[in-house]
């Protein structure tokens, strides 16, 4: 999974959530609703972005379902490895997205889940259910977004995810007691933080493990958007060229990815050399780059501290 992440975009991992009045109907008609519900959140994911930045964008989503919690029972819900932003296929240029807007997210991935469990269920008690949803959460269903990371950073993430696809809801190493007829296990509460201990009929913790089965042939990973790996080398080829012409530049982290310096691409662009005044026609040198939305993107003096001329005997002088 970390294999495939296209070099210079930025990650973000996403969670999204199902509420709990849908479990029991999601659990009966598990085999038509599990692949909507991956291709939602691709769909919600894609909308969200294209709002954001006020243009059509096409992002690229790894996305894993996952069926329990922590303590085991049903709780169907997606895990996304998400690049920051998309493509903008008309105008052939990739978009960063440094600021999401959480509110807007959730009302979009309520909105994109109700539209697929109308569509894809039409019952009465599909209806009801959407219905309630919209009023008892005037304010969007629960999602989670984590900081943004360059693919070098998500060896540990692609782990995390893809352990659950071979990994059991509860571990051996969970089970603290067995007496033939009840179970102990632990598990650390998301309510409280805290590890909680429960004890349940030996049938009842057989019943939690096996209503996580999968049927025959179901792929729990979905790759989508740019992440598709039926076109991701094609792909892969339009996105470097597109992040070719400008600098991926996110907080905390600085990476250049085109092969043209900073006054070539500005000259390229305005038809101007950013580096002659002016007023005397004469030659600057470059000292700072202060960027509207990023603040100081290039510093000269820490340049200098660094001693990067000094090893490099590229200038002398105080």
């Amino acid at each position: 999974m970390s294999q495939v992440l296209h070099e210079g975009v930025i990650y973000r991992h996403i969670i999204l959530t199902v509420p709990a009045m849908f479990r029991t109907i999601f659990y009966q008609n598990a085999s038509a609703l599990m692949n909507a519900l991956m291709r939602c959140g691709t769909r919600c994911l894609d909308d969200f972005y294209s709002e954001v930045r006020g243009q059509a964008l096409k992002g690229g989503y790894i996305t894993v379902i996952h069926t329990h919690g922590r303590n085991g029972q049903y709780h169907p819900h997606l895990h996304v490895i998400a690049t920051s932003g998309g493509y903008d296929e008309v105008e052939e240029r990739w978009e960063h997205l440094s600021f999401l807007p959480y509110e807007l997210l959730r009302h979009k991935w309520q909105w994109h889940l109700m539209e697929t469990f109308r569509k894809t269920l039409a019952t009465d008690e599909m209806k009801r259910l959407v219905d309630q949803c919209y009023r008892m959460y005037p304010g969007g269903l629960v999602t989670n977004v984590q900081k943004g990371k360059v693919p070098s950073q998500y060896q540990s993430l692609a782990s995390y995810v893809a352990k659950y696809v071979v990994s059991p809801p509860i571990s051996v190493r969970r089970i603290d007691r067995y007496d033939g007829h009840r179970v102990t296990y632990h598990y650390r509460s998301h309510r409280t933080e805290r590890t909680t201990y429960e004890t349940v009929d030996v049938m009842t913790l057989i019943g939690r493990m096996v209503q996580h089965t999968m049927s025959k042939g179901f792929k729990r990973i979905g790759y989508y958007g740019v992440q598709a790996t039926k076109t991701f080398a094609k792909v892969k080829a339009a996105i470097q060229a597109a992040l070719a012409k400008v600098e991926g530049v996110v907080k905390g982290t600085v990476k250049i990815i085109a092969r043209l310096s900073y006054r070539q691409r500005y000259e390229n662009s305005t038809g101007r050399d950013p580096l002659i005044c002016p007023h005397c026609g004469e030659e600057m040198g470059l000292w700072r780059i202060w960027h509207p939305r990023y603040g100081v993107i290039y510093d000269e003096a820490k340049v200098i501290k660094r001693g990067t001329y000094a090893s490099s005997g590229q200038r002398s002088g105080p």
